[in-house]
C-alpha cells in the first residue's frame, strides 16, 4: 500500500518543469528531481480552500506536486471553459498559480503554459467541501478538474468528501487514503479515458466499495424574490434531490459508511441505443455503404 511505482513508467528524456514540494511547509521547496512522478493538483473551492492543501500534502509524499487552481469558488461551474474573455493567472510566492478561472481552464492552462512543456503523470481534483455522487458528476467542477486531465491522456481522479453535523470534514482519514490511492495509480496506471470519482463519508470511514455511479430523483425548483425596484429575480434553490439507493451506488456506500471509488467513463455514448436508433426512419446511411 502507498506510494510504490515503476522508475522505468516515470523516467523521462524531456526537461522537468518546476514543480514543488512540502505544501504544508508554507513555501515549496523547488525540486528537479528526474526519479519522481510529477502531480497536478487543482480544486473547485478556490486556491485558498483548505481541501486542496491537504490533497497536496497527501500527494506530496508520492510525487513534486504543483497547484493550479481558481482564484476563487467555482462550485458547479461544471466542464465549462473560458472562450469569451482572457484568463489572468498570478503566480504565488511559491510558485504556484490562482487562475481567474474554471477547473477546466485551469488544467488546460497549466498544461499549456505552466509545466514546462512535460505532462504530469497524474491530475488529482479536491478534496471537495461535500459529496459529487450520483448525477451530481454532471455538475461538478471538482470531476470536470479531472474530467480535463482525462480528456488531455492524464491519468485523473477527483476526489470529494461529506460534512459531519458540525459541517467539518475528516481531513486525517482523507489524506490517508489519497495516499494511497495515488500511489496504486502512479504504479498501475487507469484506462484510457477513465476517470476516478472518489467520495469520502462524514465519519471514519468504515472500508472502501467499488461503485458505480448512482442516480437521483430531480426535481427543478427555483426561489423568485424581487429587487428594490420590484423587479423579479431568481436562485436556483432547494431542489429535490432523493437518492434511488442502488445497492451498489455510490450514495448507498457513503450512507453505509464506505469511501466510495467509482470509474467514470469520458465516453458517453450509449451504445446499445444506436443498434435502435439505426432502426428509426431517419434515412441512417446502412453500415455496409463503401
Amino acid at each position: 500500500m502507498g506510494c510504490k511505482w515503476s522508475l522505468v513508467q516515470i523516467q523521462s528524456p524531456r526537461p522537468i518543469p518546476p514543480f514543488y514540494g512540502n505544501p504544508g511547509a508554507g513555501s515549496f521547496q523547488v525540486t528537479t528531481s528526474t526519479n519522481r512522478p510529477r502531480i497536478l493538483v487543482t480544486n473547485d473551492d478556490g486556491y485558498d480552500a483548505p481541501g486542496i492543501r491537504v490533497l497536496a500534502e497527501a500527494a506530496v509524499t508520492c510525487a513534486d506536486v504543483i497547484i493550479v487552481a481558481p482564484d476563487r469558488e467555482q462550485s458547479a461551474a461544471s466542464h465549462a471553459i473560458t472562450l469569451n474573455r482572457p484568463l489572468r493567472a498570478t503566480r504565488t510566492h511559491d510558485g504556484n498559480y490562482r487562475v481567474d478561472g474554471t477547473p477546466a481552464d485551469c488544467v488546460h492552462l497549466a498544461l499549456d503554459r505552466f509545466t514546462g512543456g512535460v505532462a504530469p503523470d497524474l491530475v488529482l481534483s479536491g478534496i471537495n467541501r461535500g459529496l459529487n455522487v450520483g448525477d451530481d458528476v454532471v455538475y461538478s467542477g471538482t470531476v470536470a478538474g479531472a474530467l480535463e486531465g482525462t480528456l488531455l491522456h492524464i491519468p485523473s481522479i477527483a476526489f470529494s468528501a461529506a460534512l459531519d453535523p458540525a459541517r467539518e470534514i475528516d481531513y486525517d482519514s482523507a489524506r490517508s487514503f489519497v495516499t494511497t490511492l495515488v500511489g496504486e495509480v502512479l504504479r498501475r496506471g487507469l484506462p484510457a479515458g477513465v476517470l476516478l470519482n472518489v467520495n469520502f463519508p462524514a465519519q471514519a470511514p468504515r472500508g472502501v466499495r467499488i461503485t458505480r455511479q448512482g442516480t437521483r430523483t430531480y426535481r427543478a425548483t427555483a426561489e423568485e424574490r424581487n429587487d428594490p425596484s420590484g423587479q423579479p429575480y431568481y436562485w436556483i434553490a432547494g431542489a429535490d434531490m432523493t437518492p434511488t439507493d442502488e445497492a451498489d451506488g455510490d450514495h448507498r456506500a457513503i450512507r453505509d459508511g464506505y469511501i466510495s471509488v467509482t470509474p467514470l467513463h469520458a465516453d458517453m455514448t450509449h451504445r446499445a441505443t444506436m443498434e435502435s436508433l439505426a432502426a428509426w426512419d431517419l434515412g441512417v446511411e446502412s453500415r455496409g455503404h463503401a
